[in-house]
């Protein structure tokens, strides 16, 4: 048996698929044409295997590849990649329409019940599928859409699921080569941190700063967070650059000249990370390599990543207890029930700018932020106003009795060279009002 093939279907072994995968995307972003990437679960499998023996989860294993091999054209490719987890690559589609084709003539296939000699049942599968190259251009990434859209499938009850097309509205090539340019960028030194002022309200006195990631593309130029991000999250990518921008803000903010108190350096938590059991490792990690006593870590997370409120809670509460605090950005747009504020493990609420910007001229906007200070100083929570970009909104904020606050009227978001300068212009304004 080679070590390419899998000793009980015979299809190509998980790790003949890894590096075929790359293959036939190698080929379809070459040739412009496109493929299907489908992966297949058995809904069930372990209850299968405890009800009627291992067995019988072979043979049902067996009569899966047999209706994938009667699935298959001859120029597809079939795999099993995991214990009960198949995948089926299809080439020559001319449109989403054919992958849907196939889906439905294997659960036609399946609709003859696999029998063993102790037990007679359909086959229950979910499918997500992935296309190349409308989905992703890179075989990690493909592979990752395909296995995110079998989760969809499973959590939404569907049999099976596509990934969210992610060039509906942009050229093709576009894409291909934004995700391209994009998975090397942290090695080609292409990405960078800006650091927005954050002062407190009582006195002007700067309080730390958000770090936040900028790319500096040298064929596209500067590339917008707006751009870049949701093509990270898309492809994979997010968590590589999260771990970069934490570890990077923390050495940074080591280079701050120092004040009377710590300085915070805000980071932001992708959604996506806030639930990921090995959060608390990854920032642990980056305070051992470049935690000091004079910069505080603040990781800010959106109020949407906290519905999922018993992982992410826990793995928050770890980090708390490392030493970092918790801010939850963009508050007042979520869906959260009032009733988790009980065992929140966070330190501050940041108003969303879209409450701070029209807090002069709505008086709807006006209530809402002062029910969010009120609220959050209830819980011993501090409260930061983002978006200020005239004295009036930052005097309005202040009557209202938020804690600190960031926006242009206070500092853009600028490079460490000038945030340092900015950092020691203001500290020494300071000095100098206390000393008059």
């Amino acid at each position: 048996m080679s070590m390419t093939e899998d000793a009980l279907t015979g299809l190509c072994s998980r790790r003949s698929f890894l590096s075929s995968l790359s293959r036939h995307v190698q080929h379809v972003n070459d040739k412009r044409a496109s493929l299907a990437l489908l992966v297949i679960d058995i809904d069930g499998f372990a209850q299968i295997n405890g009800a009627f023996g291992y067995d019988t989860g072979d043979q049902m294993l067996r009569y899966l590849t047999q209706q994938l091999r009667a699935l298959a054209r001859p120029c597809d490719y079939l795999a099993r990649i995991g214990d009960n987890r198949f995948a089926v690559i299809l080439h020559q589609l001319m449109n989403k329409g054919h992958a849907e084709l196939a889906i439905q003539k294997l659960f036609r296939l399946l609709d003859v019940p696999f029998q063993a000699p102790s037990a007679r049942m359909k086959v229950a599968v979910s499918v997500g599928v992935a296309l190349c190259p409308a989905h992703a251009s890179h075989p990690d990434f493909l592979l990752r859409r395909a296995e995110a859209a079998l989760v969809t499938a499973r959590q939404t009850g569907r049999r099976h699921a596509f990934a969210p097309d992610a060039a509906r509205d942009q050229d093709l090539s576009e894409v291909w080569d934004l995700e391209m340019q994009l998975g090397g960028a942290i090695e080609r030194g292409e990405m960078a941190m800006h650091y927005q002022p954050q002062v407190r309200l009582s006195d002007l006195r700067p309080v730390g700063a958000e770090a936040l990631m900028r790319w500096n593309s040298p064929s596209r130029g500067v590339v917008s967070p707006a751009v870049f991000i949701p093509v990270a999250e898309r492809t994979g990518q997010i968590k590589k650059l999260t771990v970069w921008a934490l570890n990077t803000a923390l050495r940074q903010a080591s280079l701050w000249p120092a004040g009377d108190a710590p300085l915070t350096v805000s980071v932001n938590l992708p959604g996506t990370l806030a639930t990921q059991p090995d959060l608390p490792e990854l920032v642990e990690d980056a305070l051992k390599l470049w935690g000091c006593d004079r910069v505080q870590l603040v990781l800010e997370v959106t109020e949407g990543s906290l519905m999922d409120s018993e992982r992410a809670f826990a793995a928050l509460a770890r980090i708390r207890a490392l030493g970092a605090k918790i801010s939850i950005d963009d508050f007042g747009t979520g869906y959260s029930c009032l009733a988790y504020f009980r065992n929140l493990p966070a330190d501050e609420l940041k108003v969303d700018r879209s409450f701070v910007s029209s807090i002069l001229t709505d008086p709807a906007s006006a209530d809402i932020a002062q029910l969010i200070v009120d609220l959050a100083h209830r819980f011993g929570l501090s409260v930061a106003g983002e978006g200020v970009e005239d004295a009036a909104t930052l005097h309005a904020l202040t009557q209202l009795g938020c804690d600190t606050a960031q926006g242009f009227l206070l500092g853009k978001a600028m490079p460490l060279p000038q945030f340092q300068r900015w950092l020691m212009g203001a500290v020494r304004a300071v000095q100098s009002q206390a000393v008059q």
